[in-house]
C-alpha cells in the first residue's frame, strides 16, 4: 500500500485477480463485432455475479495470476475460462498440479470439486507458486457421431501476501523564544512522554524522533525561531506481541488499526492546541504549536519473507507479496532483494 493512504477496507489483491480475469474473458467474447459486444454486454451481469461468487477463470493464452492473504482460502480456481464455462462441455475431466509438480487430487489442504474448482485452503508462503490445471473433453460430430477428445491447459500463478504495518511519520512545529533556550530540550521530552501516554493503551508508541530550532521569516511579522519537530507513531511498543495472540492467526489487521486510531487521538491533541491558546491563555506560553502546522505521512513496512514490487506484482502493487525463488528479505523493510549466490528455490525466504 502506497504510503499516505488510507488502508483498504477489504483484501484487495484476489478481487483484483478476479476483475482481471473477468476483463479478459469480456475482451476475448467480444471479439471486435455487434455480435461480440452483444455477446459482452450480455456477460457483463453474469460476470459481476462471479466475482461475489469468488471464482478465478483460466485463461488458455496467459497465466492468471491470483493473490491469496496468508492464512485465509483461495477463490475457487476453475479449470476452464469464462467462456468455455458458459458452454456444454461433454466427459470432462481435470488433472490438478500443484507447484511441486505432484497431482493435488487427495491433499488435505485442497478443496477439488467434482466440476474442476480448485481452493487451497489456510493459504501459506510455501503454498505460493504455479497451479496447473489440465481440462480433457469430448467433442461429437453431430452427423456422424465420431468424438474426439480435446485437451485445454490452463496455469495460475498463485502468491500469498500480507497487508503492509503501518507507521505515520508526524511534523509538527513550535515557536519559541530563541534556539539556544534551555527550555526547548525540555519542552521536546515532556511532549514525548505527553503523546506516549496518550497513545500507550493501543500498545503504539513514539520513535525516531528528534528537533531542530529554526529561524524563520514570516511575512509582515519579522524574523521568529520554531522548533521543527518529528517523530514516527509505531505499533510495535512493548506488549503487542501479546495483544496479537488474541487475534486468530495473523494481526496486521489489528496493529494497522491500533496505529491509526493512534494517529487520529495525536492528531486531535495538536489540534486543541490551537484551541487552547486562544482561550485558555491570557499569556501566550513561551513554546506554543504553530496553528496547521501537524502533517502526517503513512509509511509501509513488510514482514521478513514479503516485499512490495508494483511492477511484478501491478494487480497486488499496495500488498506485501511473498518474496520469489532467488529473492529473500531479512527484515521488515518494503522489497524483497536478489540473492546473488541464487541459490534460494522456495518463495518466502528470510536469508540467502
Amino acid at each position: 500500500m502506497a504510503g499516505g493512504g488510507e488502508r483498504p477496507r477489504s483484501p484487495p489483491g484476489g478481487l483484483l485477480g478476479m476483475v482481471a480475469v473477468v476483463v479478459a474473458g469480456l475482451g476475448a467474447l467480444s471479439g471486435g463485432t455487434e455480435g461480440g459486444r452483444g455477446r459482452a454486454a450480455a456477460m457483463e451481469q453474469h460476470s459481476v455475479d462471479l466475482i461475489e461468487k469468488n471464482y478465478v477463470y483460466g485463461d488458455i493464452k496467459h497465466e492468471v495470476g491470483v493473490y491469496v492473504k496468508v492464512f485465509t482460502n483461495s477463490p475457487f480456481l476453475v479449470c476452464m475460462d469464462l467462456a468455455r464455462s458458459q458452454e456444454e462441455v461433454i466427459d470432462p475431466k481435470y488433472l490438478w498440479i500443484g507447484p511441486d509438480g505432484k497431482n493435488l487430487e487427495g491433499r488435505t489442504y485442497v478443496n477439488l470439486t467434482e466440476t474442476g474448482k480448485l481452493m487451497v485452503m489456510g493459504f501459506k508462503e510455501f503454498m505460493s507458486g504455479a497451479y496447473t490445471c489440465t481440462l480433457s473433453h469430448k467433442i461429437i460430430e453431430t452427423t456422424t457421431q465420431e468424438e474426439r477428445e480435446m485437451f485445454e491447459a490452463y496455469k495460475f500463478m498463485v502468491y500469498a501476501y500480507r497487508e503492509a504495518d503501518h507507521t505515520y511519520q508526524v511534523f509538527v512545529r513550535f515557536t519559541t523564544k530563541e534556539c539556544e533556550l534551555e527550555a526547548n530540550s525540555q519542552f521536546f521530552e515532556e511532549l514525548k512522554r505527553i503523546l506516549n501516554i496518550i497513545i500507550s493503551d493501543l500498545t503504539c508508541h513514539i520513535i525516531e524522533s528528534s528537533y531542530k530550532c529554526h529561524s524563520v521569516r514570516i511575512p509582515k511579522q519579522g524574523l521568529s525561531h520554531e522548533l521543527f519537530v518529528s517523530f514516527q507513531v509505531n505499533p510495535f511498543a512493548p506488549g503487542w506481541e501479546e495483544v496479537c495472540h488474541q487475534v486468530p492467526y495473523d494481526c496486521e489487521d489489528a496493529t494497522n488499526m491500533r496505529v491509526q486510531e493512534a494517529r487520529d487521538r495525536i492528531g486531535e491533541f495538536f489540534s486543541k492546541q490551537t484551541y487552547a491558546l486562544k482561550h485558555e491563555f491570557q499569556t501566550v506560553p513561551t513554546i506554543h504549536y504553530v496553528d496547521n502546522s501537524f502533517s502526517v505521512t503513512r509509511i509501509d513496512s513488510c514482514r521478513p519473507g514479503f516485499g512490495k514490487n508494483d511492477i511484478t506484482h501491478k494487480n497486488c502493487a499496495s500488498c506485501c507479496v511473498v518474496c520469489d525463488p532467488g529473492t529473500y528479505s531479512p527484515n521488515n523493510k518494503v522489497t524483497c532483494q536478489i540473492c546473488t549466490r541464487p541459490r534460494v528455490k522456495k518463495y518466502g525466504a528470510r536469508s540467502c
